[in-house]
């Protein structure tokens, strides 16, 4: 399952804000460090650190397939080796048991269910 990738919506917005201020003025100045220069620069700011968030989730999308990927190998030869055990010595060997399987003679089986005649 791939990382869904961010886009802020407050991103858009203030690209159309910015936009319309600089329109009335490109150097407009609001006091209080309140300029379409450090606006601008915010804004950029903002999508820089947005795209190098999108590389890491990239990255790790991969890094997660390989990780599934290794996972289902694992889990393929952990049978492998049980069923080499079987082979070797037998399902019902203390060997079998030791590597994780259960003996036959250990398993319980459910008794059957007469069928009544109706």
């Amino acid at each position: 399952m791939a990382y869904k990738k961010s886009s802020p919506r407050v991103l858009g917005i203030s690209q159309a804000r910015l936009t319309a201020l600089s329109s009335i003025d490109p150097a407009l100045d609001l006091g209080n460090g309140l300029t379409v220069a450090g606006y601008q620069a915010a804004i950029q700011s903002v999508r820089d650190i947005l795209s190098a968030y999108n590389v890491l989730l990239a990255q790790a999308d991969g890094v997660a397939n390989d990780l599934h990927a290794a996972v289902k190998e694992l889990s393929l030869l952990n049978t492998r080796m049980l069923i080499g055990v079987a082979a070797k010595y037998g399902k019902d060997s203390n060997e079998y048991e030791k590597a994780g399987g259960t003996r036959l003679s250990e398993i319980k089986r459910a008794p059957r269910k007469a069928k009544t005649a109706s």
